[in-house]
């Protein structure tokens, strides 16, 4: 049970990184900083995805009746 609250708050954690790098990266490009702009929306998308390997971890665990 600790396991998955574990995984719960390490995707959350993820989740909220990723949008404040996407928020982050939308600020940049009203600026003009495309340089900034561009690697924050990079960052934003790699934090998206570690969220989804965790969010996919768990539905593999309920998928066991093979």
């Amino acid at each position: 049970m600790k396991k998955e609250k574990k995984e719960k708050i390490s995707f959350i954690g993820f989740l909220t990184a990723s949008i404040i790098y996407f928020i982050g990266s939308i600020l940049n490009f009203i600026d003009k900083n495309i340089g900034t702009g561009t690697m924050f929306l990079c960052l934003g998308f790699s934090f998206l995805c570690l969220a989804t390997t965790h969010l996919d971890k768990k539905e593999d665990k309920n998928n066991t009746d093979k």
